[in-house]
């Protein structure tokens, strides 16, 4: 039964690009069944893994003995009970509270437990260094090869706004006006961060791979990445594809030199740094710098003089100083000169409506240019209000719930955005421990001179990656397709800091 687990582990981690593809999520194939296909083939696959996995008598009696487990099990019974009933009942502006359904909530804590499950199973399955490789060569192959190849017939999908991409890789060099958002390519997948930041998770490994299993074909694969990595766009992918280079180079002549556990290596490091290189020349011409650029232009233009604007609101507070005068005057200046202000359309209409607050956007009008173009300044913002206004202590333990957070707008900022959806207790209990694998991973690291593997050192750092980018750019936790692959490799961290001899790569 073990076998067969985790060979259908093995499978079902393979298979998650496919799960990301944009037309599960969008269209007549999204709308089928009350929630995404890919949901409910996540969750009927890890019930299957864990009704095969506990068919053994040997799995009940080992998870009996592990009293930490049975506690942090009932430690979330007990928060997932306590927090549906502290949302069920709130304050807001919004005449439809926010979107919020018990069912929907509900329906998430289950997403949240999934990857948790996976993390447990692949820990308990011990996968051969082989399986992993051919998982971590294989996902990124798929990623990355439907990037590159999409990009290159100019069919893939914009990784900013909607419709496909008008330009390849090659025409970024003769045409300097092609726009950022008609370059960036995120292939036919649905998620641009979330992508970026597997693909930054994954950068340490394969370069792992191509310093240990030194051929065209981890040559090739590497290459394709890198490439992906400049084709998205993001500001993740740029910056963690130099600088995790840089890292996996430094990794490398740790363990070759200090560590010794490594004994060849020297045309893998001669291909990273032609990588690098080649990186660095590309990098100027991609979305990602043409991104950057374009915001500098922005934010230099919401600076604009504003002088008639001021002078038409002040006189009109002047005019209307209270009441629901004020107010309607305040919704019809907001709706007029909400661009001079270079807000974003999608907060004021549709996340926080300006209808029901327009006392908070006069704040956020108020505001410098620099900051009312910083978007996740602006969500943090509007849920610091929504919270305000619900004005219940408890919020910062038991959150204001996933659904109304998402409705407003997804912070783009993991951990944070779980305290606000969970709040402090939740973002601990159901985000809180791939945080915990990492630091214990890295003790043992420190600890134990068996542990101090480069494969160790590998997944560690790629941990480390993911959870940075969670952090930076957000909408990396929440989504199954991350945090399944995340617990897949930090379930191998744990197998490998508990082996017990040193294994070399190179004898």
């Amino acid at each position: 039964m073990k076998e067969k687990a985790r060979t259908i582990l093995f499978w079902f981690i393979l298979i998650q690009p496919f799960l990301d593809l944009y037309w599960f999520y969008h269209g007549t194939l999204a709308n089928i069944l009350p929630f995404t296909l890919p949901t409910i083939i996540r969750i009927l696959a890890v019930a299957s893994l864990v009704c095969l996995y506990f068919s053994s008598q040997n799995s009940w009696q080992k998870l009996s003995q592990e009293k930490w487990l049975l506690i942090y099990i009932m430690l979330l019974v007990i928060y997932s009970a306590l927090h549906l009933m502290h949302v069920q009942h709130f304050t807001s502006v919004s005449p439809n509270n926010y979107g919020y359904s018990p069912i929907g909530e509900i329906f998430y804590l289950i997403r949240m437990i999934l990857p948790l499950t996976v993390l447990y199973l692949t820990d308990e399955l011990d996968f051969g260094f082989r399986q992993l490789q051919m998982v971590i060569e294989g996902i990124s192959g798929l990623f990355s090869g439907t990037i590159v190849l999409s990009n290159l017939f100019v069919i893939s999908l914009k990784s900013y706004e909607t419709g496909t991409i008008s330009a390849n890789i090659f025409e970024w060099f003769f045409n300097p006006n092609i726009g950022y958002s008609h370059m960036a390519s995120k292939g036919f997948f649905n998620f641009t961060n979330m992508i970026s930041a597997v693909l930054f998770m994954l950068l340490p490994l394969m370069l792992y791979y191509l310093f240990t299993s030194f051929n065209w074909h981890t040559i090739l694969l590497n290459v394709v990445q890198a490439l992906a990595m400049i084709e998205i766009g993001t500001k993740v992918a740029a910056i963690g594809l130099i600088g995790g280079i840089i890292i996996g180079l430094i990794l490398f002549g740790l363990h070759k030199y200090l560590i010794k556990d490594v004994k060849k290596g020297g045309k893998a490091f001669l291909v990273a740094v032609l990588i690098e290189a080649g990186s660095l020349v590309i990098l100027p011409f991609g979305p990602a710098i043409q991104r950057y650029n374009y915001e500098i232009y922005l934010a230099k233009q919401s600076d604009h003089d504003l002088a008639g604007e001021k002078k038409e609101l002040a006189a009109g507070l002047q005019k209307y100083p209270k009441g629901e005068k004020r107010k309607e005057f305040l919704r019809y200046f907001i709706k007029k000169n909400y661009q001079e202000y270079a807000l974003n359309p999608k907060f004021v209409f549709k996340s926080y409506p300006y209808q029901y607050d327009p006392e908070f956007w006069l704040k956020i009008m108020n505001e410098p240019g620099q900051s009312r173009m910083e978007n996740r300044q602006i969500e943090k913002a509007m849920l610091n209000q929504v919270v305000k206004t619900n004005n219940n202590k408890l919020d910062k333990l038991f959150g204001i719930s996933y659904i109304r957070e998402n409705n407003i707008f997804n912070l783009e900022r993991d951990f944070t955005a779980q305290i606000y959806s969970l709040g402090w207790l939740g973002m601990l209990l159901y985000v809180g421990p791939y945080l915990a694998v990492l630091i214990y991973g890295a003790y043992r690291w420190l600890r134990y001179k068996a542990a101090r593997t480069y494969l160790v050192s590998s997944l560690i750092v790629a941990s480390g990656f993911i959870l940075l980018a969670a952090f930076s750019s957000g909408n990396v936790v929440d989504f199954l397709t991350a945090s399944f692959i995340l617990a897949f490799i930090e379930g191998n961290l744990l197998v490998q800091v508990r082996k017990k001899e040193t294994i070399a790569i190179f004898n």
